[in-house]
């Protein structure tokens, strides 16, 4: 599901959170609860932290489903999404931690022994889950987290401001920086991608040919397109047509929704508001390509679920987390398309997906399944970061492209000596 349609929650301070505390070693500290106990089942007490889903019955429904579960007593802490990383991370250092928790792969938290490795779980049901989500989150060849969602991210427009502006959809950046000229009027601006930028940073080095890290996890961002594209958003975001500190950020769909832009980037949570406020007059287009030999990109984002290693009821917790997320397909397809709109990461599911079968929906499916790139288990927090840098470097300010890529280079240099040596 979206980060949330309510607060000013980050994946990437939740991200940063983590990577900073297992810098520090902290992660090595133990945890484990004290039995608090809750639902229906029997046997030992667990307990589940799930950040506040901006989406009406969310809650509800995690809760519903933990208690169907026999095997143990489950009980769930709904956390305010501001604070869940803050909240999360610290309590995983306490005798109070949780038994399982939603988050994303991060390989600092199987390094430091934090996360449980759930290969066993997933090793029967591997081939049904999209080989992506898989990759992301194996290291060594163990799996750590079952996926439970996957939110591919657009660019959503407004088909009768494109339609009166005589503006088609654009395949390509320099098109998109064009059309945001062209719809760009005295109260609607042409563009919003955020307040930060910082959600389409992937997605230009995608669209530019690159990547983050290549196969051999080296740097792979540092091309003459990348440099191209970067130049491009400066130009962009000097232009006057984007829309810049908007009330809420990108994963909101307000910002369309309320006419203050035409093309919005966005996730596919968003979809069932984006029906709502606008009925047919919407559609999506991925990332376009930056340069010649790019390729329109999607990233493709979402939630898993961990277990905690150092808790004391390891078994219980991989127990119920086989239950749910490899055996409840009923319960995973309602978590996907019930609330906000959602891939399930089981094909089976994804097949099955009513919702998901026409229209933009649909669309959305297909550009994720042509165009969509996953996290890199291996792309840390400060690797992020380091790219973050370029963008207020050289997009925000004038400085360098070459210069800003340099000094990420070191930066980056530095995280992959340490991972891999």
């Amino acid at each position: 599901m979206s980060a949330t349609s309510n607060s000013t929650w980050s994946r990437r301070s939740l991200l940063r959170a983590a990577a900073g505390m297992a810098a520090a070693g902290s992660l090595a500290a133990c945890g484990g609860n004290t039995g608090r106990g809750g639902g229906s089942g029997s046997g030992k007490n667990l307990v589940q932290y799930f950040h506040a889903y901006g989406e009406a019955g969310t809650e509800q429904a995690i809760k519903r489903y933990a208690a169907a579960y026999r095997g143990a007593r489950v009980s769930t802490q709904w956390i305010t999404s501001a604070d869940f990383e803050s909240k999360l991370f610290a309590t995983l250092l306490t005798k109070n931690a949780p038994d399982v928790f939603e988050f994303h792969p991060q390989i600092q938290m199987v390094r430091s022994g934090q996360v449980a490795d759930l290969t066993d779980l997933v090793a029967p049901v591997k081939d049904d889950f999209n080989p992506a989500d898989i990759a992301s989150h194996t290291v060594d060849g163990k799996t750590y987290g079952v996926r439970m969602i996957d939110d591919p991210q657009f660019f959503f427009y407004r088909k009768s401001m494109l339609d009166k502006a005589g503006v088609r959809v654009p395949e390509t950046l320099d098109e998109l920086i064009e059309a945001a000229a062209r719809l760009t009027t005295g109260k609607v601006k042409g563009l919003f991608l955020g307040n930060d930028l910082h959600a389409v940073i992937n997605p230009m080095i995608w669209s530019a040919g690159a990547d983050t890290l290549n196969a051999k996890n080296e740097i792979a961002y540092h091309t003459d397109g990348v440099v191209d594209g970067l130049k491009k958003m400066r130009s962009v975001f000097t232009s006057g047509d984007l829309l810049l500190d908007a009330p809420t950020d990108y994963w909101d769909p307000s910002a369309l929704n309320q006419g203050l832009c035409a093309i919005q980037f966005c996730g596919m949570w968003a979809m069932p508001q984006f029906q709502k406020a606008l009925g047919d007059d919407w559609g999506v287009f991925p990332f376009p390509k930056v340069t010649a030999a790019g390729k329109p990109s999607v990233y493709n984002g979402g939630w898993s679920m961990f277990v905690n290693a150092k808790g004391e009821n390891v078994d219980a917790a991989k127990e119920y987390v086989k239950w749910l997320w490899i055996e409840q397909k009923k319960y995973q397809e309602d978590w996907a398309t019930s609330y906000g709109f959602h891939i399930p990461p089981r094909t089976s599911i994804a097949a099955s997906a009513s919702k998901l079968k026409t229209g933009t929906p649909a669309e959305g499916v297909r550009l994720f399944n042509e165009f969509g790139h996953f996290d890199n288990i291996g792309w840390t927090q400060a690797m992020i970061t380091a790219l973050e840098d370029v963008f207020a470097d050289c997009v925000r300010k004038d400085g360098s492209p070459e210069a800003a890529l340099d000094k990420a280079d070191k930066a980056v240099g530095r995280e992959l000596k340490k991972l891999f040596g």
